[in-house]
């Protein structure tokens, strides 16, 4: 049987909520689901969106579930929810589609003049993503609190590279 709260939670705590934190809002008690992506739909920017807001809600569940109950069936889901949208999202950027285009993004234009560094984040992304389905298959906890950090340096390393901070 796996422990609920085990101590090595305790050394990753403050890290933990600060780069989860940094990955999304706190979606409460919601559902998540993985965005239904459907081919053809003009708003790409929506789209982005909603996949990026699932994987915000995603790493609220894992967040609750590492500071609380330990749910591993609830980290489970919500890893693959985040991998999921983490190898989608990235088909809704085209060229166009930035906050200084005129859209309703935070997307920065350096997404499109570094497409090389995009995608090297992306990568990471999607790589740091799998590990954690990984992790939340084999239902160790302590496993997967130690997936957490680097799964959330790849989302704020985006973050502070393509995404603008209103909060600076």
């Amino acid at each position: 049987m796996v422990s609920k709260r085990p101590v090595a939670f305790a050394l990753t705590g403050l890290a933990t909520v600060a780069l989860l934190a940094a990955c999304g809002e706190t979606a409460g008690d919601e559902a998540v689901e993985t965005a239904a992506v459907e081919e053809g739909e003009p708003d790409a920017v929506a789209q982005r969106q909603e996949l990026l807001e699932g994987m915000g809600d995603a790493f609220t569940v894992i967040r609750e579930q590492l500071e609380g109950d330990g749910d591993v069936e609830a980290i489970a889901a919500a890893a693959a929810t985040l991998n999921t949208n983490a190898v989608q999202f990235v088909e809704f950027f085209p060229e166009g589609t930035s906050m200084s285009a005129g859209a309703d993004t935070e997307a920065l234009d350096t997404i499109w003049e570094d497409p090389e560094g995009f995608a090297a984040a992306h990568q990471r992304l999607m790589d740091e993503s799998a590990k954690m389905v990984e992790a939340a298959a084999s239902g160790d906890l302590e496993q997967i609190g130690a997936q957490v950090m680097p799964l959330g340096m790849s989302c704020g390393n985006c973050h502070d590279t393509y995404r603008y901070d209103d909060e600076a």
